[in-house]
């Protein structure tokens, strides 16, 4: 689970991120803010319509559309990552240090794992095939311990 930062810190992530989106050109519109911020007020992974609900608690004219349209931006813009669990939609936080996850077939519990385990993985899959592994994006698919039981 990822780590709650304190109140300062959020706006002081979100400033960070519009200087590295503005840095490359892009702008920073009042709804990218919105998302930013509760992307930084609530880490972890959040799916869309969770995320519009927390952009609507501020500003409630905010459609899901938009929220889509800014999402796909501040993914390719790399400030947003997006992983696909087993069960649900996908799921969005902040770009951070890599890391991976883990996915329960069974519960849909998704844990996050340091990137540094796929270390070996991602260096042979590169080797072999000219596969580059980004496990941010998506959940190793196994059974949690709870559901092991």
């Amino acid at each position: 689970m990822a780590r709650q930062a304190p109140a300062a810190e959020h706006d002081d992530i979100v400033e960070s991120l519009v200087a590295r989106m503005r840095a490359h050109g892009d702008r920073a519109t009042p709804a990218r803010r919105l998302l930013l911020q509760a992307l930084a007020d609530k880490p972890g992974h959040l799916s869309a319509e969770k995320l519009a609900a927390e952009v609507r608690a501020r500003a409630p004219g905010v459609n899901i559309t938009t929220i889509y349209r800014n999402l796909y931006e501040l993914e390719r813009l790399k400030v947003v990552d997006r992983t696909r669990p087993v069960h649900g939609p996908a799921t969005y936080h902040l770009a951070s240090a890599a890391h991976g996850h883990l996915a329960c077939a069974e519960c849909g519990t998704v844990t996050e794992i340091p990137g540094r385990l796929f270390a070996s993985l991602a260096s042979q899959a590169s080797a072999q095939y000219g596969f580059v592994i980004e496990p941010h994006r998506s959940a190793v698919v196994g059974l949690c311990s709870g559901c092991r039981r």
